[in-house]
């Protein structure tokens, strides 16, 4: 069992969350992990002179981030603004991956970065498929 499912077990939920904790689980390591790659992607990219893959991956960083905190707090949601914030997270993570895509032929930690981002996206829908739609 790992950390954070051991640390959801933790917790009392509320009744009302409205969202799968399983669902939950993959949605948040799915987003650290895109957060990191698209760390390090921003970092090499700066030194390949690649600016704007650079701002776009650090962009996706923040909103993953977000979003992966907003999550690790169930007894504050409110089910539209965190439909809200995992919209806007695979919106960044789409564009990301778009980014990345340009230049993973000659670049591997721009592929790696897209792939982290594509799995993000799959699991937010994922993620948002399992909410309540109260």
């Amino acid at each position: 069992m790992s950390m954070m499912a051991d640390m959801m077990g933790s917790m009392t939920m509320p009744d009302t969350m409205g969202m799968d904790m399983t669902m939950m689980q993959q949605c948040v390591e799915a987003c650290s992990a895109a957060s990191m790659a698209a760390t390090m992607c921003a970092d090499a990219d700066a030194g390949e002179n690649m600016g704007r893959c650079a701002s776009m991956c650090m962009s996706c960083a923040d909103v993953a981030t977000a979003t992966m905190r907003m999550m690790m707090r169930p007894n504050g949601y409110d089910m539209g603004v965190m439909r809200s914030m995992m919209t806007a997270c695979m919106a960044m993570g789409e564009a990301c991956a778009a980014e990345c895509d340009m230049h993973a032929d000659m670049s591997e930690h721009c592929r790696i970065c897209a792939s982290a981002c594509r799995a993000m996206v799959s699991a937010c829908q994922a993620a948002m498929g399992s909410m309540a739609t109260a």
